[in-house]
């Protein structure tokens, strides 16, 4: 069972641990200074704790990171029914937010915060007795605050792109208390190096008490070959001449400098032997909505949420549920549910029909509040690896819950490590024929073994992997796909993208997508694309049906389920006992053009007025790039007293 112990010692200490609830504006009665050191093991352990809490804010990890930052691609998509931007500057998900949006001030706030009590944390210990005497207690509890330190300057690297940096404590900043923006690489290299120092401090996974939800050794290898990935890949640099200006990708000349430490720290978590894909792709996601633990297989490092304080997995992931005076009812006692993360509608025709993954990923029915099902008939489809409808009746919140679903998040997956170390190794060595190829056909197949059933297995995974091991540009083709339908509606799709400079290309994609099948909605087959949806199901057949009370069919045992004839393919009428639903009607007919949402979910890219005319007008083989990187926040500005300035056109 998942353990808490770390978690509600962490709440009690937020109480006592005083810290800056902005970066730049430290609370004078911090009862920390310059010449505060930790006194016992007891004081060091609350800290360590507060800082681990840090993780659970609804404004980073417990919410924000993987609803209000996931950005629109071919996999995780929000629609937009409006060409004008929310007056609250956060429509980020579109590539339209500003400055002044609550949910980066919200992020920002809280990520320094977290940055803050590990800052307090690292230096105190450092200056203790128990460190200098080389307790390798505190030297591995060292290690994992540096870890956690890492993970909030990585996060807002990716989005925010040059930040402030320091790893100093606020208390010894004295008057300069505008930190400086530092170049993103810079930090990345900081940290890496600073993590390379740490990692021999850590215990592994199986060693640790709380295990996978605390800081181990395998975790801190695969954080730093994140990190050297990120360093080593593309990223949206800014125009400093003209900061109306989106922006230019480009990656480091040191860039493979970096995909070799990622390749060389990927393979010690993979060397190590302790983690393994031995659970079924949906069994590690519906174990989790359990409140159950496994140290040792896929999962690396987990965000330990506490089941009714935090978190919001399974609430925003999952069926939507509805409430009826605030509760449901009947036999649906798991709650209301949000299901606000979604998928874009088109991605689960991309997948092989055989994938395991595709049915656990993808959603395409929503509960009322007496548990009956209805078909999300939309422009987007649910995130189904986690839900609280997939907690058991017994593990239920409650008819009256909402979010706070404790239901942890696998921040670090080894199926991750193993597409990392892939990937790396193709770069590195241009194709997989060389020293470590075998190594990295391994890995792919590995990730890709637990997608298919063993009598698929042959043509699925051999077969497919033999060729696309024939070229460098074929390889990493698969690396491309298998981290697609790997990831879905875990928000690393955009990441990944940009990594490898090709976000504008599946944005353009994704929005011709969209406005084609609009068109071909209305009858017009003129624009490019079409041809595409000639066999999609424009109506699809089903039936509400009993629960199979099979949890390898579907994870919820009791409630009814919705039994498609025709999910993926144009189907003539099967006759009675069949409802309709209209999948893509798409067209507005009183503007004889497609409906806003093919138009405007990608505004802050690219957009189409009612007469058909693209804004702008893009030339699908030199694309622009996207400007996914976000805005210091206003406050920050105001703060730094003008030192702080946007660019990628934010001013």
């Amino acid at each position: 069972m998942k353990k808490n112990k770390l978690i509600l010692i962490a709440l009690f200490s937020l109480a006592g641990l005083s810290s800056c609830t902005d970066y730049l504006d430290v609370s004078s009665d911090s009862k920390y200074g310059e010449d505060y050191v930790f006194g016992s093991k007891d004081e060091i352990n609350r800290n360590l704790s507060a800082v681990y809490a840090s993780l659970m804010s609804g404004d980073t990890y417990g919410d924000a990171y993987m609803n209000a930052f996931a950005l629109n691609s071919d996999v995780e998509f929000s629609a937009f029914s409006t060409e004008i931007r929310n007056v609250g500057g956060s429509d980020f998900k579109c590539f339209d937010g500003t400055q002044n949006g609550s949910a980066i001030s919200k992020a920002w706030t809280a990520a320094y915060t977290g940055i803050e009590r590990a800052n307090i944390f690292v230096k105190g210990v450092e200056k203790s007795d128990l460190y200098l005497k080389g307790d390798t207690l505190i030297h591995a509890q060292l290690a994992e605050a540096k870890v956690l330190r890492a993970m909030f300057y990585h996060d807002l690297v990716v989005l925010c792109g040059d930040i402030p940096f320091t790893l100093t404590p606020s208390y010894d900043l004295g008057d300069n208390l505008v930190i400086p923006i530092t170049d993103r690489n810079e930090i990345l290299t900081t940290l890496i190096n600073d993590l390379r120092k740490a990692a021999p401090h850590l215990h592994y996974a199986r060693e640790n008490t709380d295990g996978i939800e605390r800081v181990s050794r395998e975790f801190c290898y695969a954080m730093i070959a994140r990190m050297a990935l990120t360093r080593g890949g593309y990223s949206l640099y800014p125009d400093e001449t003209n900061p109306q200006n989106v922006g230019t990708m480009k990656r480091q000349n040191d860039y493979k400098d970096y995909y070799e430490i990622a390749k060389v720290y990927a393979d010690s978590v993979i060397s190590s032997s302790t983690h393994h894909l031995t659970k079924s792709f949906k069994d590690v996601f519906v174990d989790e909505c359990n409140y159950l633990v496994d140290n040792s297989d896929d999962p690396i490092f987990e965000i330990p949420f506490l089941k009714n304080g935090s978190g919001s997995v399974g609430y925003q992931h999952g069926p939507s549920g509805s409430t009826l005076n605030g509760i449901t009812t009947d036999i649906n006692v798991w709650g209301e549910s949000g299901g606000g993360i979604r998928l874009n509608a088109f991605y689960r025709y991309d997948f092989d029909r055989n994938d395991l993954r595709l049915n656990q990923t993808v959603g395409m029915w929503y509960y009322n509040y007496d548990g009956k099902p209805v078909v999300r008939n939309d422009y987007s489809v649910h995130a189904n690896k986690w839900s609280k409808f997939w907690t058991s009746p017994g593990n239920a919140l409650g008819v009256s819950s909402k979010g706070n679903t404790g239901i942890n998040y696998p921040y670090m997956r080894y199926a991750d490590v193993l597409l990392m170390y892939a990937e790396a190794v193709n770069e590195l060595e241009d194709g997989v024929s060389g020293a470590n190829g075998a190594k990295a056909i391994a890995a792919l197949k590995e990730v890709r073994n637990r997608a298919f059933k063993t009598e698929d297995r042959a043509e699925k995974v051999n077969s497919y992997v033999a060729t696309a091991s024939a070229s460098k540009e074929s390889f990493f083709k698969a690396i491309f796909d298998e981290r697609k339908f790997e990831f879905g509606g875990e928000n690393m799709r955009w990441k990944d993208l940009v990594r490898w400079n090709l976000y504008s290309e599946v944005v353009y994609k994704s929005f011709m997508r969209y406005y084609a099948m609009g068109c071909a909605s209305g009858g017009d087959n003129s624009v490019e694309g079409t041809e595409e949806f000639d066999n999609y199901p424009f109506q699809m057949f089903y039936k509400i049906a009993d629960n199979p009370k099979n949890p390898e069919i579907y994870p919820n045992t009791t409630l009814q389920i919705i039994d498609f004839y025709n999910p993926y393919a144009f189907a003539y009428s099967p006759g009675t006992g069949y409802e309709v639903a209209d999948f893509y009607k798409w067209y507005n007919e009183g503007l004889s053009c497609p409906n806003n949402q093919c138009r405007f979910s990608f505004r802050g890219f690219i957009q189409a007025d009612e007469y058909g005319t693209f804004i702008p007008m893009m030339d699908k083989n030199n694309l622009p790039p996207v400007r996914y990187i976000l805005p210091i926040p206003n406050s920050a500005i105001q703060k730094s007293n003008g030192v702080y300035k946007n660019y990628y056109g934010y001013n």
